[in-house]
């Protein structure tokens, strides 16, 4: 029977604060029974498809956070500065939980949870595009380039690729401001 108390969303609170701690490579069943206090075969009855399965609720879990921190951000705003703080939004996620940020899949799962939380976080950003006018195959290029961006800012800045002196922030402004005009000037077929 499993542990009173411990459920399957509080076995992946405890591995996503070891992961957080110590970065993905971390993440054993062993290193989240000590953490959850059980014995590691008791993991099991929490998370019956072992590492494996732990790992795809970390990837949902972590697809759900970005998808809610994004449309907090988008929340009330439209067109540029809706695009601009999803952006920011986007960053601040990535560069508070590095190496969480990890676990986020790039890539489409056969995992029907996966498969909603990631349609659910790029739902968010097609949202934020219809001010631009971009529907069908169009707002799906366009929802591709802000990923991109998104993807790309946020990998560099955590993987230490920005080691200039010059203000981070300032290049994110400047990479907003290339971005929404972009978009406002979208080549239409």
């Amino acid at each position: 029977m499993p542990r009173v108390g411990l459920t399957p969303e509080q076995v992946v609170g405890h591995a996503l604060a070891l992961i957080d701690e110590q970065g993905l490579d971390a993440l054993t069943l062993a290193a989240v029974a000590a953490r959850a206090g059980v014995a590691t075969p008791s993991l099991y009855k929490h998370v019956s498809g072992g590492l494996a399965e732990l790992r795809r609720l970390i990837a949902v879990r972590v697809t759900e956070e970005l998808a809610d921190r994004l449309a907090e951000a988008a929340v009330g705003r439209s067109g540029d500065d809706a695009v601009a703080a999803v952006l920011r939004a986007y960053h601040a996620y990535a560069t508070e939980h590095p190496h969480r940020y990890t676990a986020l899949p790039q890539a489409p799962q056969p995992d029907d949870d996966l498969t909603h939380a990631a349609a659910r976080l790029v739902g968010v950003i097609i949202a934020v595009l219809r001010e631009y006018g971009l529907d069908g195959a169009e707002a799906i290029h366009a929802a591709r380039t802000v990923r991109s961006v998104a993807h790309g800012f946020a990998s560099l800045s955590i993987g230490g690729g920005f080691q200039l002196a010059e203000d981070l922030a300032t290049t994110q402004n400047r990479l907003i401001t290339i971005l929404t005009t972009g978009l406002r000037t979208w080549p239409t077929p």
